[in-house]
């Protein structure tokens, strides 16, 4: 069912346009071609980028509809770029930042477009607003068959609405779980010093983005029977395996090296994102420990640093004592609570020492997002907490102690006993 790796890239039918064998050399000149303009996180996120573009052709084909997530954590990150290059390249796309739902309702149909959707933040985030209705469209389109109902028309008749389409949404920070697990995602990084992109121009770029853009579909749709019959070998399982299926089918197709380098690209980043759900896990069970340890000091104003790690590692049930390499210090909490917008401050204690410590009022926004204390009403319109204010003092000094044994940004998690 996989077509023969050695399938004789580049001939051609003397037309100009590729045959089934070209598909290799194609998928080389376009992931060589989106390489030029973005640098994206790692050589597996551009072979990936490359194989979900090319599946936005086959879409009649598919039964799923992989997003492709592009965020970043500031801007400046190169997400819009990638959506720049996505809108040359991909079947039929349809770019909005601000569009209505019931726009994107009638678009959708039996040929649907590729969406691109950049500024997603402003959709999931807290402004987002009166857009469930396109969260939901989001979410049901990953897969055929999953229509939504509306009243429409004069007459007010029940009226089932596609939804089934390729997303790809850029956006600052996370896009909620429900769409991480439906994508290919790419997690941005500002440019070092020393890495080059070609400018982005319309007068040179878009032809030659379009040029890819028309070989694919003269590829492709002749090859979207076979693509529906094919059942590939996953390297996954479940819903990962769902999202990378088009993606496969489209190396496999392909042939030369492209199954083998689709398949490994599939599960470094899958493996990636796991890693990614770990550290989200650990970030939120260090809320609820330090939300513990304050109720049991009596909700003090502020705790000393050292009397918050001490707690935390005291507790025999949580991982804090096994943490990194000597279990969690002055860094490593830092660290981990920094994505929250907590940090540790000068504060002056009832017998008029000084220390470093962890304010209370700081970590209420987050307690209230990510863990919220069953116990304790949903605050109401107009009653909100009110907003942390640092703690008065000079700025924090670099924290002190062993660093942690990780990647950049993100500290190790617990040791794993067998």
């Amino acid at each position: 069912m996989v077509p023969e790796s050695g399938s004789g890239a580049g001939d051609r039918d003397g037309t100009g346009v590729e045959t089934a064998g070209d598909g290799a050399a194609l998928l080389d000149d376009l992931r060589a071609a989106i390489g030029r303009y973005v640098v994206l996180p790692s050589d597996e996120a551009l072979t990936a980028v490359t194989l979900w573009v090319a599946a936005s052709h086959i879409q009649p084909a598919l039964q799923h509809a992989p997003r492709l997530a592009v965020v970043g954590p500031t801007k400046g990150c190169g997400k819009s770029r990638v959506l720049d290059v996505l809108h040359e390249t991909v079947h039929q796309p349809m770019m909005t930042v601000n569009t209505s739902p019931a726009v994107v309702f009638r678009v959708i149909g039996k040929t649907p477009p590729t969406l691109l959707v950049d500024e997603a933040d402003t959709i999931f985030g807290p402004k987002a607003g009166d857009k469930e209705d396109l969260r939901g469209l989001l979410n049901a389109g990953h897969q055929r068959n999953r229509p939504a109902w509306r009243i429409s028309g004069p007459e007010h008749k029940p009226t089932a609405f596609p939804t089934f389409a390729m997303a790809a949404l850029a956006g600052i920070g996370d896009l909620p779980d429900t769409i991480m697990d439906r994508a290919v995602v790419l997690r941005m990084q500002k440019r070092k010093p020393g890495e080059r992109i070609a400018p982005f121009r319309s007068r040179y770029s878009v032809p030659e983005l379009n040029a890819l853009r028309d070989r694919l579909t003269a590829w492709l749709a002749p090859l979207r029977g076979a693509a529906a019959r094919l059942v590939p070998q996953m390297p996954v399982e479940d819903r990962a395996a769902d999202t990378w299926e088009p993606l496969v089918i489209v190396a496999d197709l392909a042939g030369s090296h492209w199954p083998a380098q689709a398949r490994a690209a599939c599960l470094a980043m899958t493996h990636n994102e796991v890693a990614q759900d770990e550290q989200t896990t650990l970030k939120t069970r260090l809320l609820r420990d330090i939300r513990r340890v304050f109720e049991r000091k009596g909700n003090k104003e502020a705790l000393r640093s050292q009397d918050l790690l001490a707690a935390l590692i005291q507790d025999a049930e949580a991982p804090w004592a096994e943490y990194g390499t000597k279990g969690l210090n002055a860094y490593h909490l830092a660290n981990l609570l920094r994505d929250f917008g907590i940090s540790p401050a000068n504060h002056r204690f009832e017998e008029g020492r000084q220390a470093k410590a962890y304010a209370r009022n700081q970590f209420l926004d987050a307690w209230a997002r990510y863990c919220p204390d069953p116990t304790q009403p949903a605050p109401t319109p107009g009653h909100e907490p009110a907003p942390a204010r640092p703690a008065q003092g000079k700025p924090p000094a670099p924290p002190t102690g062993t660093r942690p044994v990780g990647p950049p940004g993100g500290a190790t998690g617990p040791k794993h006993t067998r």
